[in-house]
């Protein structure tokens, strides 16, 4: 007889982050609805009312598919296949230049073109990083604690980084795999004092650099974002007047928005208002009320990946759960600041909401390796009450290694 007159008894008990998996699929549907709104008008330019929801939906019943399929194969199956999803990526992304198969969009050549297929390989990237990385810091084991092993580490992100940023010419992304992959060292890098120093240190350099790098990029695209972000009044057809008439969708929505589908900046007003500003519409038509909804539910599923990476059976399967949740959290963060002009504009897309097939199916397969990792979570014990009421716990990594 335990505690409190709980009785205490050991039993095998399979989990599933259910919780994680509702939140996905609630914000899915959310961004469905979002996106039906928000691409009215563009659809409309293209005869085709639907055409940009019902791509989505197939994009969306794919990943929800995905979550449901995918989970049931153990994620420990990616260790060995991690070299093929990394050099893959590579291969990928040098794949643009080939003629007849990389595509010209917007200006640069991210597309590839296969058959009746069409995606952007820079998203793999994404995806190489988070399976490769963990496997390479399990390679190295008891070297970690040198700080070289850091520098080779750095290596690897920076060669996927840089290939997406020289091969695709798409700095937006090649920054949220560096982050992606200095998220991932950061918590698997045992002295965190040295490494928050170096990087400091590295900060105030890149820091002293800028005016450097600056007049360097004279002339160059990059520069003209920096200055319309500065100024974008006065900067209006350099790219200015999308940020400003996103900010007065934002204002115009106020507390409780106009009603959803009575956005006016998504008549042509906003470029792409079904992509990268769709956080604009939204703050329009549903308001302050309606952004904090989905904020929420980010903020929600950002839990769910940090409860499922803390309680992980393996290191794998925690750093590989570290780096999917750095990937939304860094995305989200970095969409919503370009949207109210806090940062220069990228072209970052709204996690699980905006447009994009590529996009939204491997932000559905890096939850498909949460879910896996979740379902092979170990319950350490059931305490069974005198009033028949049950309370879990869970078998950390370090526990279901000891056998305990």
């Amino acid at each position: 007889m335990g505690f409190f007159g709980y009785k205490k008894r050991t039993r095998s008990a399979q989990y599933f982050d259910y919780p994680l998996m509702a939140a996905v699929v609630l914000l899915l549907a959310f961004g469905l609805v979002m996106l039906c709104s928000a691409s009215y008008y563009a659809g409309r330019l293209e005869n085709d009312y639907m055409g940009y929801f019902q791509r989505q939906l197939g994009y969306a019943l794919g990943v929800v598919a995905l979550m449901i399929i995918l989970p049931i194969f153990s994620y420990r199956r990616l260790f060995t296949l991690s070299w093929a999803f990394y050099f893959l990526a590579l291969a990928a992304m040098a794949a643009v230049h080939v003629p007849g198969m990389g595509v010209v969009s917007h200006g640069a050549r991210r597309w590839l073109h296969l058959g009746p297929f069409r995606f952007q390989p820079s998203e793999l990237g994404k995806v190489a990083v988070i399976v490769f990385l963990p496997m390479v810091i399990l390679k190295l084991g008891k070297k970690m604690r040198q700080f070289r092993s850091v520098f080779l580490l750095l290596l690897i992100v920076g060669i996927q980084a840089g290939a997406c940023m020289v091969l695709t010419d798409n700095l937006s992304t090649a920054l949220i795999i560096f982050g992606i992959g200095y998220v991932v060292i950061f918590v698997a890098y045992p002295r965190t004092k040295q490494f928050v120093l170096v990087t400091l240190g590295v900060g105030a350099v890149f820091a002293a650099c800028v005016p450097i790098v600056l007049r360097l990029m004279e002339g160059s695209f990059r520069l003209t974002r920096i200055r319309v972000w500065l100024d974008p009044a006065s900067n209006l057809s350099d790219g200015g007047w999308q940020v400003m008439q996103a900010l007065y969708a934002i204002g115009s929505g106020g507390l409780l928005g106009k009603g959803l589908g009575n956005s006016t900046q998504k008549l042509g007003w906003i470029p792409e208002a079904q992509n990268d500003m769709i956080f604009a519409i939204v703050c329009e038509e549903l308001g302050i009320f309606g952004a904090l909804i989905l904020l929420g539910l980010f903020v929600y599923i950002i839990f769910r990946l940090v409860f499922i990476a803390q309680n992980a059976p393996d290191v794998y399967g925690a750093l590989m759960v570290t780096g999917v949740t750095a990937h939304i959290a860094i995305q989200v963060i970095l969409n919503i600041c370009v949207v109210l002009n806090v940062i220069p504009t990228t072209g970052v897309t709204l996690p699980l909401v905006s447009y994009g097939g590529t996009a939204l199916l491997i932000q559905g397969f890096e939850i498909c390796i949460a879910l896996s990792v979740s379902r092979r979570i170990a319950f350490a014990e059931a305490e069974i009450g005198p009033a028949g009421k049950k309370r879990r716990k869970y078998r950390s990594a370090r526990e279901e290694a000891a056998g305990v």
